[in-house]
């Protein structure tokens, strides 16, 4: 397992914009502001967030490609790096397998030769002998489904196998922790696509531990086992896909993980895990809360445009039914949107092909009580 335990890095400000991640001194900006976290044996666990937010540098600091400015970094019971102790083990002897967002493939050397050059270069006390090495490159060539191309030149693989034999390469050493920074972001969006069910196969096939780094969430929603949104330097909440997406615990993760409307609404009842609130369009009932607020607390209500069921005709039987006016229809292959307007709010809905609403209707919406979600006000 590895822990993460107020890892920071910070750099000196000469540009005098260090914004919201400014120390109190005003001359250092961090780049990682003190994240903590966990990633268990077997596991996928991806950074994610916009460019800028300390991602990538968090990466890199378990590498050993950059020297943080404090915290500790632990591997299977080894320190990786301890700033009160003064250790950083040099990132060759760290035991990852690292996949770089250029692959980094040697072009003047063949297949088999990318991917045999680690064990060639390794010490002499621990360099596996020709046949096993031998064994080995074909095994991952195999598993990568690379193997018909061994004696090719690297430089003739299309995108998706420079992709693969990246991830060959850094397998064969057979890594505690495979680290892995936006491999994808290089290969358009249909090889993209399947090559990230390709990845999770790999990932749960050979039980895998790696951290991926990504800014794209759908590609973290459908490869990750549990997920950490960061912004500015810091982990605004860690969890599963599934509950990152339906339970963000801030705006932030609201809004950059898919689509959400925001409401702001008053707190008027607590009942348990009911919550009540006053929006100045009318009432909704939110179910399922796990930390209620106070009676008279203003909150912000996070709902997906898919949790928004449309009609034409209003059914008076449902909770959080509101009416409105369809302002805007768009239609995108396998969805369709509406902008449905509220008084000054405008409302998203998206919904299958099969319901599609021209503009100027009057409509009808309700949200299940359980799809409402609260989040607190920054």
């Amino acid at each position: 397992m590895l822990t993460v335990e107020s890892l920071k890095k910070s750099y000196d400000d000469t540009s005098g914009r260090a914004s919201g991640r400014r120390s109190d001194a005003g001359t250092r900006v961090f780049a990682v502001g003190g994240v903590d976290f966990e990633v268990h044996d077997g596991e996928l666990f991806t950074l994610l967030g916009p460019s800028g937010c300390g991602k990538t540098t968090t990466l890199r600091s378990v590498a050993g490609l950059e020297r943080p400015t404090e915290g500790r970094v632990t591997l299977g019971g080894r320190v990786l790096f301890d700033s009160k102790h003064g250790v950083n083990m040099r990132a060759n002897q760290r035991g990852l397998g690292m996949v770089f967002q250029s692959y980094a493939i040697w072009p003047h050397m063949s297949v088999f030769k990318n991917v045999s050059f680690p064990l060639e270069v390794m010490p002499r006390a621990k360099r596996p002998g020709r046949k096993e090495i031998e064994d080995r490159v074909g095994q991952v060539l195999e598993v990568t489904e690379l193997g018909a191309y061994a004696a090719r030149a690297a430089t003739k693989l299309s995108g998706g196998q420079q992709q693969r034999l990246a991830l060959a390469r850094a397998l064969v050493t057979r890594p505690e922790l495979m680290l892995l920074d936006e491999p994808l972001s290089n290969l358009d969006a249909k090889l993209r696509e399947t090559m990230r069910f390709e990845l999770k196969r790999l990932q749960r096939e050979l039980n895998l531990t790696a951290i991926y780094v990504t800014h794209d969430q759908s590609e973290a929603l459908v490869m990750s086992n549990r997920i950490a949104v960061m912004n500015q330097g810091r982990i605004e909440q860690i969890g599963k896909p599934r509950e990152i997406y339906t339970k963000p615990a801030t705006r932030f993760v609201a809004e950059f993980i898919g689509t959400s409307n925001f409401i702001e609404a008053k707190v008027v009842s607590v009942s348990g895990g009911e919550v009540q609130v006053d929006a100045a369009q009318g009432r909704l009932v939110a179910h399922g809360v796990e930390t209620a607020p106070a009676v008279g607390d203003t909150v912000l209500i996070s709902i997906r445009p898919e949790c928004v069921d449309l009609s034409r005709e209003r059914r008076g039987d449902v909770p959080n039914e509101w009416s409105g006016t369809v302002l805007t229809r768009a239609f995108m292959g396998d969805v369709v949107d509406h902008i449905v307007g509220v008084g000054d709010l405008e409302v998203r809905n998206r919904s299958n092909p099969n319901l599609s609403i021209p503009p100027g209707t009057e409509v009808h919406f309700s949200v299940a009580p359980d799809k409402v979600t609260l989040v607190p006000v920054d």
